[in-house]
């Protein structure tokens, strides 16, 4: 059931907190309910579904004029604020139902005439649904109940047994301008209904009030959903549970995954004539999801098509399926299954693209699910957003699929109604991004990630487009800092001086997204005492973290490189100390020097495979050993301020964190650079390697 989460004390503080403007108030009323509605992803997720108000403000001559604000493209409504909510004037979009016909770019065009603030992003393509009709609050949802009761085969008989006549019905028509003016005709038809239900497509309430609108929203999909129930033995179905991001057999999951990853990588480089270009993965699982993959007709219900239309820009109308006897054969298995997929998406784009008179431009042929018998489900993308996006709205799609085959068949749109919204230019445009970053689909694992350097080097690559894995055996500094990056930063809490620690943390990283391109070994301490006198327990325990860890690190990066079959980096945070030893610091210097020779070795016998081994010598950072303690002693003992001790090098200046950040990233991009080592210290002679 869902709940109504209205609070008028939390809507009374928004209103409050907009000002005295009778319009920013009620437009805060919208930005509250919007954000109730956003957080549940049963209701909407992942962009899909709108909501509007209309209000009215002064033009320039001061004259009131009705607006319509909708919510623009590009914010979602668990995030949405009144930014994301452009003004238009309402009357010239108005008018526009006069018309016979409008194509999408006039339409388009029009609405950005007519917006209060020229800067502001572009109305929701359905923003003329929500002016045509006549309410001051208008709510657009894709709820799951609605999408399995929309797409069965008899929904008009099923809605009016559960509605009576409280809803009206809207045949599927592409959104846009035909269907807005449809919806309006409908509506004119049954004034007084309290919501729309758009067969194949989602669920319109609307109200005098903010709070009149959400609480049918609640109500209607409550409905719904008991109506489902009663169809489906009782069960009850809530995507707002925490993902269940483990395999069913995780030892099958850190197999295949890899192996898929791989495959998929190599077919999008062939597709653009180019180098592997690897995606990113989001494996979910449940017993529910279970139960699904071993249904018998699971190949019919992969090629029947998507709960909502718009779904089809995330997953593709068709899911690729991999039984347990795929898994098993192997990777030719897998190979031939996904060059079938890839031939029939071609095939489909071919006859597809006659039909509608050509133009059309193929998109990348690669599944974007991917059901795994034994392991769950599969978002694939091009980088952690748009894979979780695709194994979100594939949950749903589960959901729907199931609850619907139980209450009479999931029925959606066909195969030219799929083709002509995957190949929409409007919606292809509301996913044009700029140029994809330089590691954008790739996997990054950043050891020692909450120190000083690691979080550095983790932001660096994440900022540009990786998906980053930071693992630290602090687990309070590791999820802190995790957290800093964001959402698509995995926090594995390890120590990587412990038997196996190197392979489980791996493991953990291919579950979650997949794979791994580069490993930035960067785990260590400065070990201090005089060699000689220095017990030997404590020099083993500094060559377990300064030079065995990065060796067992690099061995299990290693196999999922090669399984993965496109290559990949290893980066190494050496030291100064490997090639110029200071007093006291032996202990340190030692493994740093074995994991110099590393770095070479590696590189030999990995070069074959396509594996760049590269490193920094780094000297006298913020960060483990030099804390402010310890340079206040090291500065007051040479008689110098503590600025004048940091930067005691040839540049007379400080070397920071992100400076080591900027290296390792720029041997990440170098890619015919392997064996090297650079050297990060401000200049220091008997530091420098040549």
């Amino acid at each position: 059931m869902r709940q109504n989460r209205w609070n008028d004390k939390e809507a009374n503080e928004r209103v409050r907190a907009a000002g005295n403007h009778p319009a920013d108030q009620t437009l805060a009323l919208r930005v509250y309910s919007s954000r109730l509605i956003g957080a549940d992803p049963d209701l909407v997720m992942h962009g899909g579904g709108n909501t509007s108000v209309k209000t009215e403000r002064e033009d320039l001559f001061g004259v009131s004029q009705p607006v319509l604000h909708v919510k623009g493209s590009g914010w979602d409504l668990d995030t949405l604020e009144a930014p994301g909510l452009p003004g238009v004037w309402l009357e010239p979009l108005l008018e526009m139902r006069k018309l016979d016909a409008l194509s999408d770019e006039d339409m388009v065009n029009m609405q950005r005439s007519n917006l209060l603030d020229s800067s502001a992003p572009n109305p929701s393509v359905e923003a003329l649904l929500h002016a045509f009709l006549p309410h001051a609050f208008v709510d657009h949802t894709h709820a799951t109940a609605f999408l399995a009761l929309a797409n069965l085969p008899n929904a008009d008989e099923a809605i009016r047994e559960i509605f009576g006549g409280r809803l009206a019905v809207v045949p599927y028509i592409m959104p846009g301008f035909a269907l807005a003016k449809k919806a309006a005709d409908v509506f004119d038809a049954n004034p007084d209904v309290e919501g729309l239900i758009l067969l194949k497509h989602g669920h319109f309430t609307f109200g005098a009030t903010a709070r009149e609108s959400y609480d049918r929203v609640i109500e209607h999909t409550n409905m719904v959903e008991d109506w489902l129930a009663a169809r489906n033995g009782g069960r009850r179905f809530d995507l707002t549970v925490q993902k269940n991001r483990q395999a069913a057999n995780r030892p099958a999951a850190q197999a295949a995954l890899p192996v898929l990853r791989g495959l998929i990588g190599r077919l999008r480089g062939d597709h653009h004539q180019g180098a592997p270009r690897p995606v990113v993965m989001d494996l979910r699982n449940s017993a529910v999801i279970n139960k699904f993959l071993g249904r018998s007709d699971l190949g019919d219900l992969a090629r029947r098509g998507v709960a909502s239309p718009d779904h089809v820009i995330r997953t593709k109308g068709e899911m690729l399926v991999l039984s347990g006897a795929d898994l098993a054969s192997g990777t030719d298995a897998v190979s031939a299954k996904i060059d079938a997929f890839a031939d029939a998406y071609r095939k489909m784009f071919a006859n597809q693209n006659a039909r509608v008179g050509g133009g059309k431009t193929m998109l990348e042929p690669h599944p974007c699910v991917a059901w795994i018998e034994g392991l769950g489900i599969v978002g694939i993308g091009k980088d952690a957003a748009a894979a979780s996006a695709a194994a979100d709205i594939a949950e749903q799609t589960v959901e729907v699929m199931s609850q619907g085959e139980a209450a009479g068949g999931f029925r959606p749109i066909g195969p030219d109604d799929l083709f002509d919204l995957e190949y929409w230019s409007l919606e292809q445009a509301k996913l044009a991004k700029a140029a994809a970053k330089p590691f954008t689909g790739q996997v990054v694992a950043v050891t020692g990630g909450a120190g000083a350097i690691g979080l550095a080097t983790a932001k660096a690559f994440a900022r540009d487009g990786a998906a980053v894995a930071l693992i630290d055996f602090n687990e309070e500094a590791c999820q802190a800092a995790a957290a800093s990056i964001g959402q698509n930063c995995l926090p594995v809490v390890a120590d990587l001086t412990a038997s196996g620690a190197a392979q489980a943390t791996v493991n953990q990283i291919v579950e979650r997204f997949g794979g791994l391109d580069i490993l930035v070994s960067n785990a260590g301490a400065a070990v201090q005492g005089m060699l000689l006198e220095l017990d030997e327990a404590k020099l083993r325990s500094s060559f377990e973290l300064n030079f065995f860890s990065h060796l067992a690190m690099a061995r299990a990066a290693a196999k999922v490189f090669a399984a993965q079959g496109h290559g990949g980096q290893m980066l190494f945070n050496v030291s100064k100390q490997a090639v110029n030893p200071g007093k006291g610091f032996g202990a340190y210097g030692l493994p740093k020097a074995a994991t110099f020779f590393l770095v070479k070795q590696l590189a030999l016998e990995l070069g074959g495979e396509g594996v760049r081994v590269n490193g920094v010598n780094a000297d006298r950072i913020r960060s483990g050993l030099l804390t402010d303690d310890f340079i206040k002693s090291r500065s007051e003992a040479r008689g110098v301020s503590a600025s004048d001790y940091m930067a005691g090098n040839l540049l007379k200046a400080e070397v920071e964190a992100h400076h080591v950040a900027d290296a390792f990233v720029a041997l990440a991009k170098a890619e015919r650079t392997t064996a090297h080592v650079i050297t990060v210290d401000g200049g220091n002679i008997e530091a420098s390697l040549r």
